[in-house]
């Protein structure tokens, strides 16, 4: 697959070949889903937690006597059945990741990417490079019309240009090792450097 290169300006700087097996891929939903499914899982908090009958602090004194009341036997005001009393199997501090093959990960990715290209929602920028001023790279991500894009760059991402897209709304920008399904798929348009296509080849072939 051949795309045009361009650079900030929208100006054309040449043409790049991408390789099919990774942007050339018919993208399967069902791959996708249980990727991005693996990654929310892992950001999960789990840090949910309810109060047992041994946590509540009501008085353990039995409520009233055993026999002669014509009702329950009941014990204690902290059990479940009473109002404010400890919540029965409720949920515990826990992880919700679950394990998903290096593989299979490896493969989401590249279909993330097939999906985009297929989209026509990929760009190849020539470099992403920056004076530092957040006003004229706003002014330069306006006029390429990118609303909600996403930033691939190569290993490293020039410091000008990230302190210069810090305050885009809409605008994210990710080194080629945190490229991931989820922040590919939430996005619009998903940007790639020429440094960041080589970088993105090399770590999934």
């Amino acid at each position: 697959m051949k795309l045009d290169v361009i650079n900030l300006d929208g100006k054309k700087a040449g043409s790049v070949d991408l390789g099919d097996e990774i942007f050339g891929l018919e993208p399967r939903a069902d791959i996708l889903h249980r990727v991005v499914r693996w990654q929310r899982a892992g950001a999960q908090a789990g840090t949910h937690k309810v109060k047992t009958r041994s946590e509540t602090s009501y008085s353990t004194k039995k409520i009233y006597r055993q026999k002669g009341t014509g009702g329950a036997r009941h014990g204690d005001k902290n059990a479940p059945i009473f109002r404010h009393g400890g919540v029965y199997k409720g949920p515990t501090p826990r992880s919700h990741g679950h394990d998903l093959t290096k593989k299979f990960r490896k493969l989401g990715l590249k279909h993330a990417l097939s999906a985009k290209a297929k989209e026509g929602a990929l760009v190849i920028l020539d470099a992403a490079e920056a004076e530092g001023k957040t006003a004229a790279l706003a002014k330069q991500v306006k006029n390429l019309g990118w609303k909600r894009a996403l930033v691939i760059d190569g290993a490293e991402i020039s410091e000008n240009f990230l302190r210069a897209s810090a305050n885009i709304e809409g605008l994210d920008v990710l080194p080629s090792m945190g490229a991931n399904v989820y922040d590919i798929l939430k996005r619009d348009t998903l940007v790639i450097t020429k440094a960041g296509v080589e970088a993105l080849e090399a770590r999934l072939k």
